[in-house]
């Protein structure tokens, strides 16, 4: 096994992300989230609502736009991009997000395992709004099969 403490110092480099309308339309159609306040400004605003809001799991957009795409992914892992899967992942939201957002995401490594014929990497990534507001956190697991 890697020397653990060294995965467990990496750092991706941090990326921003700026939420529109259109892209939160998008995900919601593709989601088939129906609800108005993330599809029609006015009633993202009766509902208290800057913009319209950002669905659930919203998060993936923003890495996959913005973020490191998975080539760069298993490069900063030290991992064979045949042998990766998606293992898991759970959002904490801690705040709305809406169109006009800008999101700054931090990502680290906070673990990494062994186990049978897999190695296992949990990554963290915090999302900070233009406001220095901790909006989202994400946890991923990434399972290289050996």
């Amino acid at each position: 096994m890697e020397d653990r403490n060294a995965i467990l110092e990496t750092r991706f480099p941090e990326y921003s992300f700026a939420v529109e309308r259109g892209k939160i339309r998008e995900f919601a159609l593709a989601i088939g989230d129906p609800r108005e306040i993330c599809l029609d400004p006015e009633k993202a605003a009766q509902a208290g609502y800057a913009d319209v809001a950002a669905p659930p799991t919203f998060g993936i957009a923003v890495d996959l736009w913005g973020g490191p795409d998975f080539a760069r992914l298993c490069e900063i892992l030290k991992a064979d991009p045949v042998k990766v899967l998606h293992g898991e992942q759970e959002y904490e939201y801690l705040g709305d997000i809406v169109a006009g957002d800008v999101l700054t995401v931090r990502t680290s490594v906070t673990d990494h395992a062994e186990k049978r014929n897999m190695r296992l990497i949990t990554l963290r990534r915090v999302y900070v709004n233009q406001r220095n507001e901790e909006v989202l956190r994400c946890r991923t697991v990434v399972v290289e099969l050996k």
